[in-house]
């Protein structure tokens, strides 16, 4: 059965819409991705001394970026979107942050951001908005930021997603998933592949693989 034309869909259309204030609204104080959870757990006791680096890519108004702050993280917060960022400037505990060094952020889009080196790359819910025609050479410029030994955490959408038929979005295969990660040992993959839980206007079919990944020791 063909896919429905996303002009004719309320969930397409309500995700062509990009509404992020609305999004950043609804967020608002909600806890930091379990992904992120379980690689900061996997990768163990930092020394406070030299606190490691991590790489939050779309960071939205700072869910996972707090988290990795409480930890003692240095972190490198990215995001396109100037109301989110403005928000993170504007929070008292990641203003302290940004005021002692511990955190930079950097507004602009995927395709204009190399990733500095880096101990964990965060992405929760972010790449599959990097335009096609982009995602290659981004996901190399990733590739080449996480030390060996470093970790990678976040999603990839999959190709049986509803949204997968938006150009504007990357969407993989499993097997396309998982060719990324040849150079990593999986700490855990999980394939999400379900209707949504809501009846609203927004309800869709979700494909997406939740991903840890722990870079070689070469």
């Amino acid at each position: 059965m063909s896919k429905p034309d996303p002009k004719q869909t309320p969930a397409h259309v309500h995700a062509t819409t990009r509404d992020w204030t609305a999004y950043f609204d609804r967020t608002a104080g909600m806890p930091p991705r379990e992904t992120l959870i379980d690689a900061l757990d996997a990768f163990g006791e930092i020394d406070p001394a030299n606190p490691p680096l991590a790489v939050d890519l779309g960071c939205g108004i700072g869910r996972d970026t707090g988290e990795l702050l409480s930890r003692g993280w240095r972190v490198i917060a990215q995001d396109s979107s100037t109301e989110g960022l403005e928000r993170i400037r504007t929070d008292p505990v990641f203003s302290a942050a940004i005021g002692t060094g511990r955190l930079q952020i950097m507004e602009c889009a995927f395709e204009d951001f190399t990733p500095p080196p880096c101990d964990l790359l965060n992405a929760s819910f972010s790449l599959p908005f990097c335009p096609p025609p982009c995602f290659e050479d981004f996901w190399l410029r990733i590739d080449h930021a996480i030390r060996p030994g470093g970790y990678f955490c976040g999603q990839l959408f999959g190709d049986r997603d509803d949204w997968s038929i938006l150009e504007d979005r990357t969407h993989l295969t499993r097997e396309q998933a998982l060719s990324r990660f040849q150079n990593y040992v999986l700490h855990s993959f999980r394939e999400e592949d379900r209707p949504s839980n809501h009846t609203g206007e927004a309800h869709k079919h979700w494909h997406i693989f939740h991903i840890i990944a722990r870079k070689r020791i070469q």
